[in-house]
């Protein structure tokens, strides 16, 4: 494709004749650059993708997008945003798949995964063909495609939509997270509806304050149809007042909202309620238990129907909804004592697991989690105090340290744990202190593996080792 061709609709600044120029393939990373490729300078919080311009000339590149000129002889086509404007070029190379299919987009800070699974799942049994782009996977109907980012870049985002295109899917779901927004990687789609689960503590080492972390998720609102919020959340209910598309507002609290919970009934194998809307009501469930499941279980609801399918219509197929890996996901064994394993790596995320297993804990509620490194370091001491207040015993373990001392951030951990009277024990290897929380578990107990939820890996350094957690303890609980 020439390159006047992908860069049609741009506000472009070149050097020379664009129509010259084939392409044949497009690349932000210059290590993937071949011949005939398409540089686009990417700048990122480590790496300025400028910098790297007269690399990607000597692997053969034929052309750069750029946001400044660089030190190369090829064409330069110089724009105000390369981020934008490889989400257009993108467009073009693929055909614009965006544009021939529906989109639900959820966003919030806990809940973005389990609410999209809860959507394909109704969307698949009222017979819509549906994919699926999040962080457990993504999804093609029935097919599986492993996920690598909770929203992709440009490129592999276009790249997806055009095989979900070309398969007849009719409605796409997907998560959208606050870093995708800032950084345009979903800017040139149109949303019939977007959810709003929550916004709590997290990314503040991107983000640098709160509220530039809901601007960022506010952002979204301007590229929908429909927003649907949860206004039992403070920043939904302020949403409400600001986002500038039509609303509908869901709620197990406030009778004010359009679809509301009532009759909810919580226990170890999953949640009940009643759906209700407009004066008509459906009963609903989930194989997940949790007050926050009733509330993804809303917003998947509530984004149906502001997508134009009426209650009536999908009332029949919320009655037994799948739970998803690695939520509030029980590890199967005949013992006096439950394993569950969670995603729950933020300070919102852990009290709301921990607040839910008190609800049918019948013995003690053990908890193990671990902090992320490289990410925020002011939500770890946070978490310890959650972890004691809501637990009987705590262990203080790992979790993805990558590039930092994991003695360091247990260090971190426990500064949160001054002065609070629950025994706790730190064992940094986590693999070990899996095996310790189950050795010795008493009956009753409900153990919480906090943290990792459905990943497959922990990154230790800049590797990704093989890590998965559900297998692990049901060995050690096989074992004892």
């Amino acid at each position: 494709m020439t390159l006047t061709k992908l860069c049609q609709n741009l506000n472009t600044e070149a050097t020379l004749n664009l129509s010259e120029v084939d392409i044949k393939d497009i690349c932000y990373d210059s290590r993937k650059v071949k011949n005939g490729s398409l540089f686009i300078c990417l700048s990122g919080g480590r790496f300025d993708g400028h910098s790297f311009a007269k690399n990607a000339e000597q692997a053969g590149a034929c052309a750069v997008i750029c946001e400044h000129k660089t030190d190369v002889k090829i064409p330069q086509i110089i724009v105000e945003d390369t981020r934008r404007a490889m989400f257009e070029i993108c467009s073009n190379w693929f055909g614009a798949p965006e544009k021939k299919m529906k989109f639900i987009g959820v966003t919030g800070t806990n809940g973005k995964t389990s609410t999209v699974y809860y959507l394909k799942s109704i969307l698949d049994r009222l017979g819509k063909k549906t994919g699926l782009i999040g962080t457990v996977a993504n999804m093609i109907g029935d097919e599986v495609i492993p996920s690598n980012a909770t929203t992709p870049e440009p490129y592999e985002l276009l790249e997806l939509l055009d095989k979900m295109q070309k398969a007849g899917v009719e409605y796409v779901v997907m998560e959208v997270s606050s870093h995708s927004i800032v950084q345009n990687r979903v800017c040139g789609i149109r949303f019939e509806a977007c959810g709003f689960t929550n916004l709590t503590q997290d990314h503040l080492d991107y983000h640098g304050s709160m509220e530039n972390y809901k601007n960022a998720k506010a952002k979204l609102f301007e590229q929908c149809k429909t927003a649907v919020l949860n206004i039992d959340d403070k920043t939904g209910a302020e949403l409400l007042k600001t986002v500038p598309c039509k609303k509908l507002t869901y709620s197990s609290i406030y009778n004010s909202a359009d679809l509301l919970a009532r009759d909810v009934k919580i226990k170890s194998g999953g949640v009940k309620f009643l759906a209700v809307t407009k004066g008509e009501l459906a009963k609903a469930s989930v194989a997940t238990p949790g007050t926050f499941t009733v509330s993804n279980l809303l917003c998947a609801i509530g984004c149906i129907i502001a997508s134009g399918i009426d209650f009536c219509q999908l009332a029949p197929h919320i009655t037994s909804v799948s739970g998803v890996d690695g939520r509030a996901q029980i590890i199967s064994g005949d013992r006096d004592y439950t394993v569950m394993i969670d995603y729950a790596h933020t300070p919102d995320g852990l009290q709301n697991i921990l607040d839910s297993v008190k609800e049918y804990a019948e013995g003690r509620i053990v908890t193990l989690f671990g902090c992320g490194g490289d990410r925020d370091k002011t939500k770890r001491a946070i978490m310890a105090k959650i972890a004691a207040q809501c637990s009987d015993f705590v262990i203080v373990t790992s979790d993805n340290p990558r590039t930092e001392d994991q003695c360091a951030i247990i260090e971190d951990i426990l500064t949160g744990l001054k002065g609070t009277k629950t025994p706790y024990e730190v064992i940094a290897d986590r693999r070990e202190a899996i095996g310790y929380a189950i050795k010795n578990a008493k009956a009753g107990d409900m153990i919480v593996l906090a943290g990792k939820g459905h990943e497959k890996y922990q990154i230790l350094g800049t590797e990704k080792v093989d890590f998965d957690e559900a297998a692990i303890a049901q060995k050690f609980m096989e074992e004892r």
